[in-house]
């Protein structure tokens, strides 16, 4: 791991040991998904994922204790080199681990990116419906990411990269309030083979603002493999 590597890992880490102080009821998660990529043709690609929730630190208390679980679907046409739009589908499972309830999710997406020279900016739209046991969510989300590699000008088998995405949520039931979301999202990734990587970043997440906020630091994990 080189020095550039090692100083963004320090910083991460510095925003953890914030954010954790900013509130005594903050809540922290580890999240992990593991997901598969197929191109069938040059415009259509598809991506399967599995995924799990845990509880790391709730009640003033360090505890590991499953949340959730779920499986989703993205299907994805690209219109130009930078355009694409795309569908999803996800089935969340809650109640299999607390009272709670199962969530089917369908989204709509537009992606934009430029890149230049080594950095790389995406622009993401999304619209959301939420389907719960007794009511339906609406959400939409935009998000605005950066990613860079950290050796040279292009990333090349072995090499790390950084990850760095901002998102902001308006989310619309009938049985509440509108409520106002943000994220912010550091992480650090490594090609680890041609269509293979795995990345490690951290996540605040700022619910209800216009509420009451609510503050959850999430830990994330995630495997790439392209078939």
């Amino acid at each position: 791991m080189n020095i550039s590597c090692t100083r963004v890992l320090v910083v991460l880490f510095m925003f953890v040991a914030t954010t954790s102080k900013a509130q005594d009821n903050t809540e922290a998660f580890h999240e992990h998904e593991f997901a598969f990529r197929h191109k069938f043709s040059k415009n259509y690609s598809a991506n399967f994922g599995l995924g799990s929730r845990a509880f790391i630190y709730t009640d003033d208390a360090l505890s590991y204790r499953m949340r959730q679980i779920q499986i989703s679907h993205f299907s994805t046409v690209k219109l130009d080199l930078k355009h694409s739009i795309a569908l999803g589908v996800m089935f969340r499972n809650r109640a299999l681990f607390e009272d709670s309830s199962n969530e089917i999710r369908l989204t709509q997406q537009f992606n934009k990116k430029t890149i230049s020279r080594t950095l790389r900016l995406g622009h993401r739209i999304r619209s959301e419906q939420r389907f719960f046991e007794h009511y339906t969510a609406f959400r939409f989300r935009y998000r605005l990411a950066l990613d860079l590699p950290l050796q040279g000008l292009k990333l090349d088998v072995g090499e790390t990269y950084l990850v760095v995405s901002n998102e902001g949520l308006l989310t619309n039931s009938k049985i509440d309030k509108p409520e106002i979301e943000y994220r912010l999202s550091p992480s650090i990734g490594m090609l680890l083979s041609e269509g293979l990587n795995i990345e490690f970043g951290l996540e605040l997440r700022l619910d209800k603002l216009n509420i009451n906020t609510e503050e959850t630091l999430f830990f994330n994990t995630s495997i790439e493999y392209d078939l």
